[in-house]
């Protein structure tokens, strides 16, 4: 019963590995013609290979014949051999190359593309180290296992075709020696890819471990200096680095005794067929210069053979790494099922005994919040971290999909919405502000926004009190801000983000904790310019600070998943509950 089992998941997984090798040979497709040049040069190749085993044998018969007027002919032929075989191993190898590079792209294009649909759960629950080395090392081990191997199987392919051509044509029965090594040499192979194959998905998760360690060192580096981190982190780094030198150790070791393994059976076959070739009546019935050629032809055939072997071990790490990939490739989009437009919309909330687990998580982070939020008015979120303000508000964008109970936009569930539409309804400025490695203007005009003109710009940049360290840079709104803004302040980067916010000019405003990062009198500044930014339009203001919410039109007091109060700053400190609360110990902390 174990051994049908095995044979059965030994099928499944040759059929695994081969429909994996046709999606990849399916990127590679609409290049056929550049794979056509490259058969015709790798077969002029093989050819000459072939040609310069006969050469050999016309030259030692020539020698022994004494037709020495031959050599003329004998040198230019030498001088052609050697020009056909740089052509058609250029025309080989370039456009072999060229398919490479365009499936690398292909590849690496839609892996992003793919990246920028998935879901916020996915990307919680996956390191971006992991997928930043799915774009770079894995892309190109896949690329070796479409080209590469493709390359050599050609190359050697065609030369092997030509030598046991030319083999034949000399000694059918000699020829035969080296086909009763292929079997031997069949399965050293297949026991080499079998653990090519896992040996490779090792590797890969190697790489990402190392990618992951690194990138949080180098963006944490402030906090890994304070906190004494440095030797935690070295360690951590040295011992992902060690892993994945072991695993490519592992894998040298298999390719190392591969190789000469597959090498002595060839040798074998090659000593065998020396001892019947020598052998009076095999030699009394060629000619010097054929058993000379014959040899030479059967010696110059162990390199290709050896070569084609490898082609199994650069498939399986190209097979390995298509695994994961095609894993997050194959990860669902977003769900946007809906078709309605959201433009125009007023703003209008209502949420409906709404629930929200997180995947993976058996707690609620929301049970059964109902509320209403008239359009133009702004609500302030109240809570202790992990109450589920932030969820809430997540909502909206629908970055937290699959949720129960119904949300309602202008009597309309945001469901029904299409995703592309309801977000440019939408304007939010994150806690942790996100920047991009470019001028400050880019950034706030960012994405959809692009097209800007200058004044609107600076009438946003102005209205978030970006202006007022803006003449302090050198090239004002042209100035280049580093990677994440790491040329610039905490609050100088909020106000920034608020100045993008402001710009959208959507009906929809999230503020997460969107002036926690300014000092009092920038954040004097920011209250004054938000108070006009809110008119006109429903915001959500998620704050710890309630000096920055005291004027909200309804304040939310959120604990547990759950709303505990709702009201007024004066009706909720008249009832003298959990949000007067609040307020005597932020007053009493000096808040």
């Amino acid at each position: 019963m174990s051994s049908k089992t095995s044979s059965q998941n030994q099928e499944g997984a040759v059929h695994s590995t081969w429909q994996l090798y046709k999606r990849l040979l399916g990127y590679a497709r609409p290049y056929w013609v550049a794979f056509v040049a490259s058969f015709i040069g790798f077969a002029i190749y093989g050819a000459t290979q072939a040609w310069s085993a006969r050469w050999l044998e016309q030259v030692v018969n020539a020698v022994q014949a004494g037709e020495l007027d031959q050599r003329g002919m004998l040198a230019l032929t030498v001088l052609v051999i050697f020009a056909l075989r740089g052509i058609g191993t250029f025309i080989g190898t370039y456009t072999i190359s060229h398919v490479a590079r365009q499936v690398v792209h292909a590849l690496r294009t839609d892996l992003f593309d793919r990246m920028l649909t998935l879901p916020s759960s996915y990307y919680q629950r996956t390191a971006s180290g992991e997928l930043l080395a799915k774009l770079t090392y894995n892309v190109e081990q896949v690329t070796g296992a479409v080209t590469n191997a493709i390359k050599t199987g050609l190359r050697e392919g065609l030369t092997v075709v030509g030598l046991m051509g030319y083999l034949l044509y000399l000694n059918w029965k000699l020829t035969l020696v080296f086909v009763l090594a292929a079997p031997f040499i069949g399965i050293v192979v297949t026991i080499a890819s079998k653990r090519m194959r896992m040996l490779s998905r090792r590797l890969q998760k190697s790489v990402g471990d190392i990618t992951s360690s690194a990138s949080e060192s180098i963006k944490g580096y402030q906090v890994v200096r304070i906190f004494g981190g440095t030797q935690q982190e070295r360690q951590r780094f040295h011992k992902a680095s060690d892993n994945n030198r072991r695993q490519m150790m592992k894998m040298v070791v298999t390719q190392s005794l591969n190789t000469p393994i597959v090498q002595f059976i060839i040798a074998m076959a090659l000593a065998g067929l020396l001892f019947i070739a020598m052998h009076p009546s095999v030699m009394g019935t060629m000619t010097t210069g054929g058993f000379v050629a014959f040899l030479t032809a059967a010696g110059l055939i162990t390199k290709p053979l050896r070569q084609l072997t490898e082609i199994s071990s650069i498939i399986q790490k190209g097979v390995a790494a298509a695994e994961s990939i095609f894993d997050v490739m194959d990860q669902p989009a977003e769900r946007d099922s809906g078709e309605r437009n959201a433009k125009g919309v007023s703003g209008d909330l209502r949420f409906e005994q709404v629930r929200f687990t997180y995947p993976g998580q058996d707690t609620p982070a929301l049970k059964g919040i109902s509320l209403d939020i008239p359009s133009g008015s702004t609500v302030a979120l109240v809570g202790r971290s992990g109450s589920g303000k932030s969820t809430l508000a997540a909502m909206l964008p629908r970055f937290n999909d699959g949720w129960e109970g119904n949300i309602l936009l202008d009597g309309v569930s945001l469901n029904d919405y299409s995703l592309l539409s309801l977000r440019e309804q939408i304007a939010l400025v994150n806690q942790h502000v996100v920047l991009f490695n470019g001028t400050l203007a880019d950034n706030i005009a960012y994405g959809a926004m692009a097209g800007a003109s200058r004044e609107a710009i600076m009438a946003a940049a102005e209205a978030a009190h970006v202006t007022e360290f803006l003449d302090r840079l050198e090239n004002g709104l042209d100035t280049m801000i580093g990677e994440d803004g790491v040329m610039l302040s905490g609050g100088q980067r909020q106000r920034i983000a608020i100045a993008r916010a402001i710009l959208k000019d959507a009906p929809l405003l999230i503020l997460d904790e969107a002036t926690s990062a300014l000092d009092t009198e920038s954040e004097r500044h920011i209250q004054a310019a938000l108070e006009s930014v809110v008119k006109g339009r429903t915001t959500l203001v998620i704050a710890h600070r309630l000096s920055t919410i005291e004027k909200a039109d309804m304040i939310v007091v959120m604990d547990d998943g759950e709303i505990i109060e709702k009201g007024s700053h004066q009706e909720l400190l008249a009832k003298e509950g959990a949000y007067a609360s609040f307020r005597v110990q932020q007053e009493a902390g000096g808040a």
